[in-house]
């Protein structure tokens, strides 16, 4: 959930091992999809500053880390698959899209694919919907 997501969640982190108190890096999302596919919901709901922190795995497909020591470059050969919702709850077809979901023009230009799906406010169908699912 990009909610929930942090920089170092999504890309790579160093933590000291408890066994022998040396510095490691610990694997991310991204990391951890190399070859895959990362899912992240709620893309829109991120902090700026963790949708920052993917645009090199975005572009180069990789990840730089240079922490406690530790200076290394991983691959995150991965597909990003990102879920986002319209900034005011319901898509403003007189707007563009980025104006609907908010997301920065650098991290939007890292995408290869747009879906829009849109939900036709039609009362009828909602309840005949509704009784569908509560029956069954």
């Amino acid at each position: 959930s990009g909610k929930a997501s942090s920089a170092a969640g999504l890309t790579a982190s160093v933590v000291r091992d408890q066994e022998t108190g040396e510095y490691c890096v610990e694997a991310g999302a991204l990391m951890l999809a190399d070859n895959g596919i990362c899912c992240i919901d709620e893309f829109d709901k991120m902090d700026d500053t963790d949708q920052v922190a993917i645009h090199e795995a975005m572009e180069q497909q990789t990840i730089s880390i240079a922490k406690a020591g530790i200076q290394a470059t991983l691959n995150a050969r991965t597909a990003i698959l990102a879920a986002a919702n319209p900034h005011y709850g319901r898509y403003d077809t007189s707007k563009t899209l980025r104006a609907n979901v908010q997301i920065s023009a650098p991290i939007m230009s890292r995408f290869d694919l747009f879906f829009i799906v849109l939900d036709e406010c039609n009362e009828e169908m909602d309840l005949n919907i509704a009784k569908h699912i509560v029956s069954v």
